[in-house]
């Protein structure tokens, strides 16, 4: 029996590279939801109040990317504990509407995708060897317990969910709405005190709330300097726009500072191109390098959770992304 229609977008400006679509899509077809539809909608944040004005009830929810994360929180009836102590949304759920306009709660499954694509990194580092893209039971397990606790207490305690391997430093590139998540990931693994490094330190004012808000402590800094700090590092994450790291990853390669550490992982969360030079850089250098599309997968997997209530279905949804980008998933490592 065909399940009834529900509408779903990924809302942004641009949105036409988004792999959102083929995501989502994947995972309507392994759950046998042939009425739902999903588009990549062009959207600037002038827009987005008349947008989400006009939702109504055949509306599952939004999927949001930059410039919308934070632009969108006045517009909501309700935020979860997650997203509000970030400060960023990524997914809205549009429920009821009847005659009447929808409620509409803002979540945060960045945070679940940064934990998730982390913990395989981190697994491949425990295991001393490259995996496969596809995750592991073990992985999904650590993923579930970093994030145990993750609702009236907005964040597990620091160190309460055991990643495969215990992380005790970290560095973050960039201090946009994506870097606020990353700083919550990495409390759930046990960092909370990273160093941020970013392309201008009088734009670190909405960050530096964020982290007070997770009780995180993270030493703000410029990236002059940042490959030094990535060298001393267990995990590094560069939240920087495609390309914006291409200098870094060149000072790596021409060994402008030391090595990455044994065991350490970087995840860039851009992944176009694929590899980006940063990881292509840090796998060279001995590192293990985290492909950006797996924060991408895990997050869409939640995001298809939420909105169907039914689990999403990780194995179709990473077999669809790596047709999309046209090769074999990246490995980690």
């Amino acid at each position: 029996m065909t399940a009834p229609g529900r509408r779903a977008a990924v809302l942004g400006h641009p949105i036409g590279h988004s792999l959102s679509p083929v995501l989502h899509r994947a995972a309507y077809r392994a759950l046998g939801l042939d009425g739902w539809s999903y588009e990549a909608v062009d959207v600037t944040e002038e827009g987005l109040p008349a947008f989400v004005d006009a939702l109504d009830g055949t509306w599952a929810g939004l999927s949001l990317t930059m410039p919308l994360k934070q632009t969108v929180l006045p517009l909501l009836d309700h935020v979860e504990p997650l997203a509000e102590v970030v400060g960023a949304v990524n997914t809205v759920l549009v429920q009821g509407g009847g005659s009447g306009r929808p409620v509409l709660t803002g979540a945060n499954t960045d945070v679940h995708g940064l934990v998730a694509a982390l913990s395989e990194g981190l697994a491949a580092a425990g295991a001393g060897s490259s995996v496969g893209a596809g995750p592991s039971a073990g992985v999904q397990s650590s993923v579930g317990a970093a994030e145990a606790g993750v609702g009236t207490a907005v964040l597990s305690e620091p160190g309460a969910g055991a990643s495969p391997v215990p992380a005790r430093s970290a560095v973050v590139l960039g201090a946009g709405a994506t870097a606020a998540s990353t700083l919550a990931a990495l409390a759930q693994l046990g960092c909370t005190a990273p160093v941020v490094h970013v392309r201008s330190l009088g734009r670190t004012g909405a960050l530096a709330r964020a982290a007070h808000r997770m009780g995180v402590e993270p030493v703000f800094r410029t990236l002059d300097g940042a490959l030094d700090a990535m060298a001393r590092a267990d995990l590094v994450v560069s939240t920087l726009p495609p390309r914006a790291a291409d200098d870094l990853a060149a000072g790596l390669a021409g060994g402008s500072a030391g090595a990455p550490r044994a065991g350490a992982v970087l995840l860039d969360v851009a992944y176009d191109p694929r590899p980006t030079a940063l990881h292509a850089a840090w796998s060279a250098a001995g590192g293990v390098a985290v492909p950006g599309e797996r924060m991408l997968l895990h997050q869409a997997a939640e995001q298809v959770r939420l909105m169907t209530g039914r689990p999403g279905p990780l194995a179709a949804m990473d077999a669809a992304l790596a047709e999309a980008l046209d090769a074999p998933a990246a490995p980690v490592g």
